[in-house]
């Protein structure tokens, strides 16, 4: 009886530990992916491509706004947003603190999340596994301030569709899409092959839903980016994610990966939802995707 009773205390204390450690340890532990993917012409200079995606801000989170604001230190040619910036009403003020740096001296490009439209809703995290779950939204998000600060400073609305700008001296062609997850995207009404005298040519996605990406990668855009998974958010080692929370297979649920003759690069995001506010091997992360020459 004692043997018994001691391994069940050994059990729940090492399972609060676990929790303490996801919910207050690895959620704050902010970190910076690199990667080189090859997309460039032979002989011409990289491009450094910042991805930012799933903020979930809210209003009190000051360490995560200093982390971002300080990646403006990277010099980037190019930023993109891949949505779901805000958790709360009150969330646009740190969004803006923390993106200004990188608004006032780098161009870029953004799509919006479904967390942009309106705010996470209390749920029972189990669901998640349940593909056929009905997605309940909660409350309004100031999504049309949000566009209105970001278009200001310059940045590409890409919530379906589809341009080309100048980044480090390169002719980029971007297009977009508005949230799949939520059934707002329309990649239809701006399909088309890629323009072949762009240097590269990136599309961007909030969810990484196959329905989406297999066209995009069909009209020949070298890269594809998308946020969404969390990385699946709690991973258990040498398994990884458990879920995707889309129909992108789990050993994609992060980082880069060849998608058909694309790349595709899957962010795991800075936040979480207000009501898990938890990690388990995947740290919250922004990504720099440095574009070089194939080989």
């Amino acid at each position: 009886m004692r043997t018994r009773t001691a391994l069940t205390l050994g059990m729940l204390g090492v399972g609060a530990a676990t929790l303490a450690y996801a919910g207050l340890i690895e959620r704050n532990r902010f970190t910076l992916r690199r990667y080189d993917v090859p997309v460039l012409a032979p002989d011409t200079e990289p491009l450094r491509v910042l991805q930012i995606s799933d903020l979930h801000m809210m209003p009190d989170q000051r360490r995560k706004q200093d982390w971002v604001a300080g990646l403006s230190a990277l010099d980037p040619d190019l930023v993109l947003l891949t949505g779901d910036n805000m958790a709360h009403p009150g969330s646009l003020p740190g969004v803006v603190r923390a993106l200004q740096p990188l608004l006032s001296t780098a161009p870029g490009a953004f799509v919006f999340g479904s967390n942009d439209y309106q705010g996470p809703v209390l749920k029972n995290p189990f669901t998640y596994f349940n593909p056929n779950r009905v997605y309940r939204q909660g409350v309004h998000l100031p999504v049309e301030d949000l566009r209105d600060v970001l278009a200001a400073a310059g940045w590409v609305d890409l919530n379906n569709a589809r341009t080309a700008i100048k980044a480090g001296g390169r002719t980029v062609e971007l297009v977009g899409v508005d949230d799949p997850h939520i059934e707002r995207d329309d990649y239809a009404a701006v399909a088309g092959a890629v323009d072949g005298a762009a240097d590269v040519h990136v599309a961007l996605t909030h969810s990484p839903e196959p329905h989406v990406l297999d066209p995009m990668a069909d009209d020949g855009f070298d890269l594809l980016v998308a946020g969404h998974t969390h990385g699946g958010q709690v991973c258990l080692p040498y398994v990884g994610a458990l879920v995707t929370n889309c129909g992108l297979d789990r050993r994609r649920a992060s980082g880069l990966h060849r998608y058909g003759p694309s790349w595709l690069h899957v962010s795991a995001g800075l936040g979480t939802s207000p009501y898990a506010p938890v990690r388990f091997a995947c740290p919250p992360e922004a990504t720099l995707l440095t574009l070089v020459p194939r080989s």
